[in-house]
């Protein structure tokens, strides 16, 4: 296709017609018909486990649809895979990145290509392709050495290299900080408008989609509820035919109108009073090749409060939830939990001192989604030891412990032994706050806990750590979503280049001031200290 194609402006590049498809008892979809037209930005908005990832996975060949038909360009096509996705024009960016860490820019972005590749060729356009889009990525860069931010950018040129006509983005902003949000919409609507290409974007975010879409179309129950032109959509009208229930409607509306969901638990109290639950004293991190990631990091977290941490994304917030995850040693400084020290170098040192961690990625260290779901749970060191005799597991009470968090913590998902991927990302992360709390840690990490959740399923989210803090622990919020932080937070600290640089107490948060700090300037020290990454 031409970079520019007016021709196609406006007709049917995707029909898809009466697609269902079913999972074990679980129907993902139930006889979808959809049209997303060359030159529009069509977005679709669903709660979490609505359908929607499922039906651009059948479009893309990830899954096979059980009934139905899909046209392309007007012809009827059977999809069997992404490398037939991707010889139709398809091309998709996947929620969870599918970068090979190890390999460079380059190699990631011609990755799966047939015959023989030049690298220089393949540099040569994957630079001219960066430039082009405002991707602005290292192409000789090791993949393993960007942030979240840029590694969204190279899953974007891997897509765009390939010239699709159809452009499928599975909530592609839910790692991206604001500014990198707005810079991706601006290269949406560019490459939809100017060059005629089709693009469904699926999103949870109302404010997201009324800014970026030509059209929505809301599903619900695996079914389409309804499709609008964005001009007729109101945040009112979508979050009611999302949720079919005007009382919830109501809660999200109030969620949408103002991000802050509850009064944080001891505001007004002295903080100082309160029993110090976690200490970071002066603590150094680095990673296997010498990068320094933690450098003189010191926070506090007390009883009954939440902390936030905001940052740019990479200035030190992974590492910190992996100290806190025992999965990251310190070089110097000391971990304390209740006042006495506690080694992260020992593998489940941070669990047993009641430290619990909802981690930042769900699937690379939160969970292991080839597993089923009641594996999942027995992860757990504590749980596990609870359906254990003589040693062995007790089948029996690992499916009544399961059935219990997920009556509990209202998990869908077809059985106890469904395999964890086929639970949507909002009962993922059910599953893993049920596995979390069930030992009432004394201290609670949650690390981006409502990335890649709907606001219905962020919102819960919210509650539980509000409620968790109201229970006397403390809660160490770890989050680029700053209205999140600042709803929430007793406190808020900055981190940048792996050092809290700025503290803000509930009464005092100031967006500008805040804004300043998260640009890296400390205005207690008067100096600007950029905040690169780590």
């Amino acid at each position: 296709m031409s970079d520019h194609d007016p021709d196609r402006l406006g007709r049917v590049a995707v029909s898809i017609r009466d697609v269902s498809k079913r999972f074990g008892p679980t129907q993902a979809c139930r006889d979808v018909s959809l049209d997303i037209r060359a030159g529009e930005i069509h977005g679709i908005l669903g709660q979490n486990g609505a359908g929607k990832s499922t039906l651009m996975k059948i479009l893309y060949g990830l899954h096979a649809p059980d009934e139905g038909t899909i046209a392309i360009h007007g012809e009827p096509m059977e999809i069997r895979s992404p490398r037939e996705a991707m010889a139709l024009g398809i091309g998709m960016v996947h929620q969870h990145l599918s970068v090979i860490r190890e390999l460079t820019v380059w190699e990631n972005v011609a990755l799966g290509e047939p015959g023989r590749l030049r690298s220089s060729e393949v540099i040569a356009e994957t630079t001219e392709l960066s430039d082009r889009y405002g991707l602005y990525v290292d192409p000789h860069a090791r993949v393993g050495s960007l942030t979240a931010g840029q590694q969204q950018r190279v899953e974007i040129l891997k897509c765009l290299w390939r010239n699709p006509t159809i452009i499928i983005l599975d909530e592609p902003t839910s790692i991206l900080s604001p500014l990198e949000s707005r810079q991706l919409f601006e290269i949406l609507r560019r490459i939809s408008i100017t060059e005629g290409r089709a693009i469904a974007l699926i999103s949870h975010k109302l404010d997201e989609l009324l800014e970026v879409t030509d059209r929505i179309t809301v599903m619900r129950d695996g079914r389409v509820v309804v499709t609008m032109d964005t001009g007729d959509a109101t945040p009112a009208r979508l979050a009611r035919e999302m949720v079919a229930e005007d009382d919830i409607a109501q809660r999200l509306l109030s969620l949408i109108r103002d991000p802050k969901v509850a009064e944080a638990p001891g505001a007004g109290t002295d903080g100082d009073q309160r029993a110090r639950l976690l200490e970071l004293r002066d603590a150094t991190a680095s990673a296997s090749d010498g990068r320094r990631l933690l450098e003189g990091c010191s926070l506090t977290v007390r009883a009954g409060e939440i902390v936030g941490v905001a940052g740019v994304e990479g200035n030190g917030q992974a590492p910190l939830e992996y100290v806190l995850s025992s999965l990251l040693d310190l070089d110097a400084g000391e971990v304390l939990v209740h006042g006495r020290p506690v080694d992260p170098a020992v593998p489940g040192s941070m669990r047993r001192a009641g430290v619990g961690v909802i981690a930042g990625d769900r699937h690379a260290s939160g969970s292991a989604v080839g597993m089923t779901l009641s594996e999942n749970i027995i992860i757990h060191e504590g749980l596990r030891r609870g359906v254990t005799r003589r040693g062995f597991l007790q089948r029996s009470g690992v499916r009544r412990l399961t059935r219990l968090l997920i009556d509990r913590h209202r998990i869908k998902a077809s059985s106890p032994a469904a395999p964890f991927w086929t639970l949507s990302g909002g009962n993922q992360q059910r599953a893993v706050v049920a596995r979390e709390l069930y030992d009432h840690p004394d201290v609670l990490v949650a690390a981006q806990p409502t990335r890649g959740l709907d606001v219905a399923a962020a919102e819960e989210m919210r509650d539980y750590l509000v409620k968790v803090a109201g229970h006397g622990a403390g809660v160490l919020l770890i989050s680029t979503d700053l209205d999140e932080i600042i709803s929430l937070s007793d406190r808020v600290l900055v981190m940048s280049r792996g050092r809290i640089i700025g503290e803000l107490p509930r009464h005092e948060i100031d967006h500008e001031r805040l804004g300043l700090l998260l640009g890296g300037f400390d205005d207690k020290a008067g100096e600007s200290k950029v905040a690169d990454t780590v």
